[in-house]
């Protein structure tokens, strides 16, 4: 009887996905799925993801002429490989949590027919969102999820753009090796995380890699998300006072924990950030200038002028009240465009072709709007070509300080903080 039902599912998701494809080749825009936090602690980096796809969908609907010289999707007048067809976005709020994601995502490919979904931010709500689109073949573009495991599990339809934390770890080793060598205290790491996948999967892999190369990790610090009270675990810091302290947390984590850590009046040599809360724009505006020094890491830094980074940040001011890209918002962005490539060389909403462009996708460095050196998927659905630099507050705003050749200023230590 199992057999029978699974038989009958399998069935019934194929004849779905044939008939997605008939019905979106007929209309005259392509429906991509949306999927952000866009209520509850991470709403204000989830509505900067969702402002940003909207840019990259005016790209495709309207285009740019600027910007159109250096990027062919900026062309505008729809989708020249479905015969114009506009891009249509139905965005739905997973509410920052993996059930609300996984609901979500069924509307959105059974009710709402998209051909295709981008999302979703947080590793632990992506790992149950991409698991439906598994299900129903729908290809599944990843722009900002960190946690390794997600291109572990043998998914076909999974496609992430971002560099991992893997990736990251070896920008924060390489880094604390450079300043250890030039006579910065940086012999007793910390690692403070939140609970979620997200900081469990990425704690783990700056750990296991730090161990590797010789890096002195003396504390491991858990704590549970949405946390109402650091105190415990600041204090838990202030007694040990390791060198270094690496925070994995979201935006509201991240402004309890400096809160937390001015009121109790502790501050390491070195304080970095693992991005996420701590370059959300909410973030930098409310506690920016109490963290003077604090490194953190970015896929995205302004280039000169007329550049691709350049001209699509002043389009996203111009969406976003003058305020730029972030980290997590550039990602977001350039993820979609990786999608919207795909769907273009397609020449159809048909979920397999679309699927295999994705695999096929092989975007030069210079067609980026964020710092990667272009985009090329391996046989886990993994972006190859990612890379980060490293960012350090300066007067309330980051500016990009490692490695050189990415550089604008130099490193300044220790850790200044609150102090004035």
């Amino acid at each position: 009887m199992g057999k029978v039902v699974r038989r009958t599912l399998v069935a019934g998701a194929a004849l779905f996905a044939f008939s997605l494809a008939v019905d979106a080749g007929a209309q005259q825009t392509v429906k991509i799925g949306v999927l952000y936090p866009l209520s509850g602690n991470a709403a204000s980096a989830g509505n900067a993801s969702k402002m940003a796809i909207e840019l990259g969908a005016d790209l495709v609907n309207k285009g740019d002429p600027e910007l159109a010289k250096l990027m062919p999707v900026a062309k505008g007048g729809g989708l020249s490989g479905l015969n114009g067809a506009k891009i249509e976005l139905v965005v739905a709020d997973n509410q920052g949590t993996p059930a609300a994601g996984q609901n979500q995502t069924l509307r959105l490919i059974t009710q709402e027919k998209v051909v295709a979904m981008v999302g979703a931010y947080q590793s632990g709500i992506t790992q149950t969102a991409s698991a439906v689109a598994e299900k129903y073949g729908i290809p599944f573009v990843n722009p900002e999820s960190t946690a390794a495991d997600l291109t572990e599990r043998g998914f076909k339809w999974f496609f992430r753009t971002t560099p991992v934390a893997t990736n990251f770890a070896k920008a924060y080793s390489d880094f604390l090796k450079e300043q250890k060598a030039a006579g910065r205290k940086a012999d007793s790491i910390a690692i403070v995380y939140e609970n979620t996948e997200y900081g469990k999967s990425t704690s783990t892999a700056i750990a296991d890699l730090f161990a590797k190369e010789g890096r002195n990790v003396t504390m491991k610090v858990p704590y549970s998300a949405n946390s109402t009270d650091v105190q415990p675990q600041v204090l838990q810091l202030k007694e040990k006072n390791p060198d270094v302290v690496v925070f994995i947390s979201y935006t509201s984590d991240a402004i309890l924990y400096t809160k937390t850590l001015k009121s109790l009046n502790w501050k390491p040599e070195i304080m970095m950030a693992d991005s996420s809360g701590f370059n959300d724009q909410a973030y930098v505006k409310s506690m920016g200038r109490e963290v003077e020094g604090l490194i953190s890491r970015s896929a995205f830094a302004t280039g000169k002028p007329g550049s691709i980074s350049a001209i699509c940040e002043e389009l996203f001011k111009k969406k976003n009240d003058g305020v730029g890209f972030d980290d997590v918002s550039a990602r977001s962005f350039q993820g979609f465009l990786v999608l919207v490539d795909a769907l273009n060389r397609a020449g159809s909403t048909d979920s397999a072709k679309i699927q295999a462009a994705l695999k096929a996708t092989n975007m030069p460095a210079d067609q980026m709007a964020v710092g990667y050196n272009g985009v090329k998927f391996d046989d886990k659905g993994q972006n190859t070509l990612g890379s980060s630099l490293l960012i350090q507050m300066r007067n309330g705003e980051y500016v990009p300080v490692w490695p050189k050749a990415k550089a604008t200023a130099d490193v300044v230590l220790p850790f200044k903080g609150w102090t004035k």
